[in-house]
């Protein structure tokens, strides 16, 4: 599975949640996501290690200065993971309606860089320095 099918599906499963309204989906995904970023043990390396060969990652990239050495997936990871579940907290424990755009907004931008290969918030952490 490569980097750009596992963005598809994050977004895929943020809509999903929200259009049916499975919140319990979207608290496990940011757990999910939190977990593979603490842990480094990702789902796209482990199927690329059970295929036995390594998948690109399929997405536009481009080269800047590293200045951190720290993985750039990683730190996307942490990033949606924060973002979504805070956003999400505030609208439903919180009672915050005003931030209701914002998961939605996520859901399609995520599915948008798995179509389309390109994801603005991992090229700004790539222009920041991650490797």
């Amino acid at each position: 599975m490569s980097e750009r099918m596992y963005l598809f599906a994050v977004g895929a499963c943020i809509l999903i949640a929200l259009y049916l309204e499975i919140n319990s989906m979207i608290y496990f995904l940011c757990l999910w996501l939190l977990f593979e970023a603490i842990t480094n043990i990702r789902l796209t390396t482990l199927t690329q290690n059970l295929m036995g060969r390594p998948v690109a990652a399929g997405l536009t990239v481009f080269q800047s200065h590293q200045r951190f050495d720290f993985d750039s997936f990683r730190v996307w990871r942490i990033t949606v993971a924060i973002m979504l579940g805070g956003s999400f907290i505030l609208i439903h424990e919180q009672n915050i309606e005003v931030v209701w755009f914002i998961p939605w907004f996520m859901g399609f931008a995520i599915l948008g860089a798995g179509v389309s290969g390109v994801c603005p918030v991992l090229l700004l952490i790539r222009w920041l320095g991650f490797k």
